[in-house]
């Protein structure tokens, strides 16, 4: 993003090329993400020469919990919305929603999903990396510039973790904390950041790494857990011991990235996105018990006993969202577990 032409003397030249090129949108890749001149930046560039491109287009790689809830918020409002999924299966799943998806799976890939992809405006990376792999789409880094270079993209987000920290103890991270990431799926996760927040860079792109906290919302939350009475997986057990857990409703990320959608260009940013209030496994799930006993008060569960603390094994942080309220003038919906919570079982159905 800091290459210039500095020679002044190459600057009629330049603007000629410019003007040629401008009508057809098919400026030369030596010169597409270049400055004009020191006044001239990027995004004017850029806006000159996708200025008869839809702008409201958005591909999805990976539509999972979070993608889904989206791209039926953008569907809503009037944006082409499309996606991937990695096996025809899902693929059907995804459309009896009403989402229009593609069969993509990143270790036998079809390429033209990248030909595809490319006629967008917007793209949103929402997969995650796998054992002994890194990010599946990444390991493809070469062909995917290849395809992408020149296309319609001008914004880019990568979904993370705030598992990129490690362990502070227990203090207040925030985005200028240095990850020091303590397990190989987070070690994949500051890789996949690096590696997207490049990509981006190279292709003169907006881009933004949201570092998420712990996801919930209707259907994935403490509550839904109780009443379906399912056992805790291992990994939920080990969370239990943690003192702080950074949260995040799904409805207070796409808050965020609608916001990051709509600000000036830039070359690229990082966002912690959690809550007002990182708290236990087992004070969640104790709220949620009460919240289930008061609006269904002969309701068995059981899950009827607080989940105990037991001493903390590591990652223990409290991340700050600072940052994400200050730049991106998000005001939470959510800005504690208690109201996501209230929210999620004031909309719940009666259980069968």
């Amino acid at each position: 993003m800091e290459a210039q032409i500095t020679s002044t003397a190459q600057l009629p030249a330049t603007r000629a090329i410019f003007r040629r090129f401008k009508q057809t949108s098919q400026l030369p890749n030596s010169l597409k993400f270049r400055s004009l001149s020191s006044s001239t930046c990027i995004k004017c560039v850029r806006s000159d020469i996708k200025s008869n491109v839809p702008s409201k287009r958005m591909f999805i790689l990976g539509m999972g919990y979070v993608a889904q809830f989206f791209a039926q918020d953008f569907l809503n409002d009037g944006w082409d919305v499309s996606g991937t999924c990695t096996n025809i299966t899902k693929k059907m799943e995804l459309e009896k929603k009403g989402f229009h998806v593609h069969v993509f799976d990143a270790f036998h890939p079809e390429w033209e999903i990248l030909d595809i992809m490319s006629g967008y405006t917007h793209l949103l990376v929402s997969v995650p990396p796998f054992e002994n792999v890194g990010d599946p789409v990444l390991q493809h880094d070469d062909y995917l510039r290849t395809r992408l270079v020149g296309g319609n993209l001008r914004w880019l987000c990568y979904l993370s973790s705030t598992s990129v920290y490690g362990d502070s103890e227990g203090a207040w991270v925030d985005e200028d904390y240095p990850p020091k990431p303590s397990n190989d799926l987070a070690k994949m996760r500051l890789r996949a950041e690096e590696g997207w927040s490049k990509l981006g860079h190279d292709l003169g792109l907006s881009t933004y790494v949201f570092r998420l906290g712990g996801i919930y919302g209707s259907g994935r939350s403490a509550i839904d857990t109780i009443l379906k009475k399912e056992q805790l997986s291992a990994r939920q057990k080990r969370r239990t011991s943690r003192n702080f857990t950074s949260r995040i409703h799904v409805a207070d990320i796409c808050q965020a990235l609608r916001a990051s959608i709509s600000m000036e260009f830039q070359s690229s940013k990082i966002y912690n996105v959690v809550d007002d209030d990182p708290a236990s496994r087992a004070e969640v799930f104790e709220f949620a018990q009460q919240l289930i006993k008061t609006r269904w008060p002969d309701l068995v569960t059981t899950n009827d006993t607080p989940l105990e603390r037991t001493q903390a094994t590591g990652g223990e942080k409290r991340v700050s969202n600072g940052r994400m309220k200050k730049e991106l003038c998000v005001k939470l919906l959510h800005p504690s577990y208690r109201s996501g919570l209230q929210c999620i079982i004031d909309h719940m159905p009666d259980p069968i």
